[in-house]
């Protein structure tokens, strides 16, 4: 089954894992590199994101999920296109 998401050129969204509310729910997410959630997600590795916060994924955003502001600004600034050569 797939999840709809917004990417750009290697890039994807994954939550802060220190930006937590209460309820263990993330307060936002953060544009990552498509590459590295995999292996984070697996190895339990840092990832670094658009904004240069690092943290562990441990989940994956659902639609309507607020995202940082400072990676959407980064995100939306980053040509289209993605397979370039």
């Amino acid at each position: 089954m797939s999840t709809p998401t917004q990417t750009l050129p290697d890039v994807d969204t994954r939550p802060e894992g220190t930006d937590s509310t209460g309820d263990d729910t993330p307060k936002m997410f953060h544009y990552v590199r498509k590459a590295k959630i995999a292996e984070s997600a697996v190895l339990g590795s840092q990832v670094v994101a658009l904004c240069g916060a690092t943290f562990p994924v441990t989940r994956a955003p659902k639609p309507g999920s607020p995202v940082c502001p400072e990676c959407k600004e980064i995100y939306e600034s980053l040509p289209k296109g993605g397979d370039a050569g």
